[in-house]
């Protein structure tokens, strides 16, 4: 029995024979499919320069805030003072740390109720639902005539039950959330508040009115809120004659009075802005050459792809 050596044992000499790849006969296999892959390279280069150009442009606006400083003055010393006489009276002290009404602003700013109320009230809804273009040299919004007849103001898009052609609320809501984007810094706690639209002066309007309504709507909350514990806590000075608590509840009255008052006299209630929204210049997006350049890449991917799927196929044994 002759013994096995490295010179007669075919493991021992390529121990890996169908792991390997032929460099020079992938090479090749390309070289051969090179018109093909231009081909596939070239068509996808074409598509994605039309899809590039036929996507309208996106201008983004926003606006830099910061919590507004709390109205509080003595409420906090107040707070701590009273504060479980005044919980077991029901009432409900106002004025809490500036982060924690920034924090109300911000997730009022994003909520279905806001929103909606903000949409009506402000009659976007076409601007919303039903924008084709904007023409830069009018400065003219196009309404996409298959869902929006602006000449009549009638709506007129095609869809099933239960949506309508007017859309509802909770459809605004849904595309506000694409457009609408709402950030903190955590080091500084201030606020971005950003708006994409095809129109760049429709997209600093907008931002500037989010900051308004919700500073007026967070000061209408607590105005009602305070009004209703002056009402509570006078109702119960006239029930009690002791004078310890009624030199709490007096106390509380001022306080609440206090913030009535100063909600009054300033609108920047929540957010104060330290650099309003202005009409962008520039684009955001679409970003064309990007578009480009990926789609060739992957077009020439693709086209390998299938050179090599033809070659392999092609030159499996059949069974």
């Amino acid at each position: 029995m002759s013994e096995l050596t490295p010179n007669n044992n075919p493991l021992l000499q390529n121990p890996y024979p169908d792991d390997e790849i032929d460099l020079k006969e992938l090479f090749m296999v390309l070289w051969g499919g090179k018109w093909l892959i231009s081909a596939v390279t070239g068509l996808a280069a074409a598509i994605s320069v039309v899809v590039a150009l036929s996507l309208p442009n996106i201008y983004t606006a926003s606006a830099l805030l910061a919590p507004a400083e709390s109205s509080g003055g003595g409420l906090s010393g107040l707070m701590k003072q009273y504060g479980g006489l005044a919980s077991l009276a029901g009432v409900s002290l106002p004025g809490g740390e500036e982060g924690s009404r920034a924090q109300l602003g911000m997730q009022l700013m994003k909520s279905r109720a806001f929103i909606g109320d903000f949409v009506e009230r402000r009659d976007i809804l076409p601007e919303l639902m039903a924008v084709d273009s904007w023409d830069a040299g009018s400065g003219d919004i196009i309404f996409d005539a298959d869902d929006f007849e602006a000449a009549t103001a009638t709506w007129v898009r095609d869809v099933d039950f239960p949506k309508q052609p007017k859309p509802s609320l909770l459809e605004a809501h849904e595309e506000f959330m694409d457009i609408l984007s709402v950030s903190e810094d955590k080091q500084t706690a201030y606020v971005t508040v950003s708006v994409d639209h095809h129109s760049p002066v429709i997209a600093a309007q907008w931002v500037n009115w989010l900051v308004e309504d919700v500073n007026a709507a967070v000061k209408a909350q607590d105005v009602a809120e305070a009004e209703k514990s002056i009402e509570y806590l006078k109702q119960q000075v006239a029930n009690t004659s002791l004078a310890d608590l009624q030199a709490m509840f007096f106390e509380l009255i001022q306080s609440q009075t206090e913030t009535v008052m100063l909600a009054e006299v300033r609108p920047e209630y929540v957010f104060k802005t330290i650099d309003p929204a202005v009409i962008p210049e520039e684009k955001s997006k679409p970003s064309r050459a990007l578009i480009c350049v990926l789609g060739t890449l992957l077009g020439g991917m693709l086209g390998v792809v299938i050179v090599l799927i033809r070659h392999y196929a092609r030159s499996e044994p059949e069974a």
